[in-house]
């Protein structure tokens, strides 16, 4: 059975840091395009990030590029999304989902993709 599981999740600061993992299990982990998708409360979700199967290529929403940092570990069956500076907008349950594809790059849009997990929640401390 397919399965993804997301953590890391967790109470942080404004300018904090955070790293999610997203474990993979129940297919060819190397076949599939990740992504890493947030919903704020109230708000639609969104696409944050995104790596191709191999790993040879990346992107990123605007509001994280240069802050946040996604990868992969094939032997592992995990990606890993690093968030440093995090916002106030920042907050949101994070959601990773797989598509399977093999391209050179991937795309943000939560339409693409086929498999989710049940999110992990990123939140803003007062």
């Amino acid at each position: 059975q397919l399965q993804l599981v997301e953590s890391g999740g967790g109470l942080v600061q404004p300018g904090g840091s955070l790293r999610l993992s997203c474990v993979a299990s129940g297919f060819t982990f190397d076949y599939y395009a990740i992504g890493w998708f947030r919903q704020a409360p109230g708000k639609e979700r969104e696409g944050v990030s995104c790596i191709t199967a191999s790993g040879g290529s990346t992107n990123y929403t605007d509001s994280v590029k240069g802050r946040f940092t996604i990868s992969r570990d094939n032997a592992k069956n995990t990606v890993y999304l690093q968030m440093n500076g995090l916002k106030p907008e920042d907050i949101g349950v994070y959601h990773c989902a797989a598509r399977l594809i093999l391209a050179r790059t991937c795309v943000l849009s939560k339409y693409e993709y086929d498999y989710w997990g049940q999110g992990t929640q990123v939140t803003g401390s007062s």
